[in-house]
């Protein structure tokens, strides 16, 4: 497997892993990990597969959320951490819950924003229209940058940073079709819910008051059935660590200040 790419801030022996969603890359968090470096942490950011400066997934890789999971222990070995706090916006919050899942070694604790532990079946209802929603634009010919336009006005809360809008267009627009493609196939298939009450680490779910995809009551619902979990709520929609940086940041590094007893190398 191709290790992915990533960029980083700070300096440590202990570190945390900024996971962005389906629209994103780590270019996205370029502003956000020098407020997530605490002293003696490093805080990386992914490009996951097929994303920014990272290889695409070979051909035939499985499009289950699993891949994606694989693909960051890649990069932990890579970047020399046996264990990481894992940061997940959106998809992210499933590729960290994947891998608490699925590498419970890897992981000293979670932080899952805007997420939900499930999409359910990709043949049901609700995931037909979301793929309809999010690919059918594209099969009509209909350019990255064109779908971002459409959708990503509606991923922040009311009177969202213009500028903001602008930002995560660009970024969304960057994608490549195919690893979009790859990657909602992979969210619509994600079910960890079975595997929430038997994810140890201390856990932080942080929800958009306003946000429209990942709904405030489903997060706190998660917070609730993991056995470490604590629920804080931002007001602001599904883009919130960017539509409010600073009060998230501060959430995380409460949060992660709070993990002193655990080893991370």
């Amino acid at each position: 497997m191709i290790t992915p790419h990533w960029i980083e801030n700070g300096q440590g022996d202990h570190g945390l892993v900024f996971l962005h969603g389906v629209s994103g890359g780590a270019d996205g968090a370029l502003d956000l990990l020098p407020r997530l470096a605490l002293p003696g942490w490093r805080a990386l950011a992914w490009d996951m597969p097929g994303y920014g400066a990272s290889e695409p997934f070979e051909a035939g890789t499985s499009e289950g959320m699993g891949a994606y999971a694989d693909a960051l222990v890649e990069l932990l070995d890579a970047a020399g951490l046996e264990r990481a706090v894992l940061v997940g916006h959106s998809m992210g919050g499933m590729v960290a819950l994947q891998t608490a899942a699925q590498h419970p070694g890897r992981v000293a604790g979670l932080v899952l924003a805007c997420c939900t532990p499930a999409f359910g079946a990709s043949a049901g209802p609700l995931q037909q229209a979301f793929l309809a929603e999010r690919l059918g634009p594209l099969d009509e010919g209909a350019g990255m940058r064109e779908l971002a336009i459409d959708l990503i006005p509606g991923m922040v809360g009311p009177g969202g940073d213009p500028e903001l809008v602008h930002d995560a267009v660009g970024l969304m627009a960057r994608v490549p079709p195919d690893s979009y493609r790859h990657a909602l196939r992979a969210v619509v298939g994600f079910d960890q819910r079975a595997a929430l009450a038997r994810i140890p680490v201390p856990a932080l779910a942080i929800a958009g008051t306003h946000d429209k995809v990942s709904a405030p009551l489903v997060v706190r619902r998660m917070a609730e059935r993991l056995p470490a979990g604590v629920y804080r709520e931002i007001d602001a929609g599904h883009l919130a660590p960017f539509e409010e940086p600073a009060l998230f940041a501060a959430l995380v590094r409460e949060f992660v200040a709070g993990l002193d007893h655990i080893l991370v190398i």
